[in-house]
């Protein structure tokens, strides 16, 4: 269980690493299939000495094309847009209370 949970995260961090370095989407999305047929390829692959050179092989690769400046989505934090039309802060005294 424990392996597919890897695989799974393997196979989307490399997808969003294509997508920091293609321009279009057009342009990802050939990308994402030949990276979907990578994986595809080593599905049959049960041995955990295979397994654990294989995930170390794919995190180098990740590693080796890291993008220096990922795409973060505007809003997100770091994005160009966050936080840039935050509602004002509510300046108004609390009101009197009489007990």
């Amino acid at each position: 269980m424990a392996s597919k949970q890897a695989v799974c995260s393997l196979y989307r961090r490399s997808l969003k690493l294509a997508l920091d370095w293609a321009v279009h989407r057009y342009l990802w999305r050939g990308q994402a299939l030949y990276i979907r047929s990578l994986f595809e390829a080593n599905k049959h692959v049960r041995e955990p000495r295979q397994q654990r050179a294989l995930f170390q092989e794919a995190e180098a690769l990740l590693e080796k094309w890291k993008h220096p400046d990922p795409y973060r989505p505007p809003t997100a934090p770091g994005g160009s847009k966050y936080e840039r039309n935050i509602p004002a802060p509510i300046l108004d005294p609390p009101p009197h209370m009489t007990l």
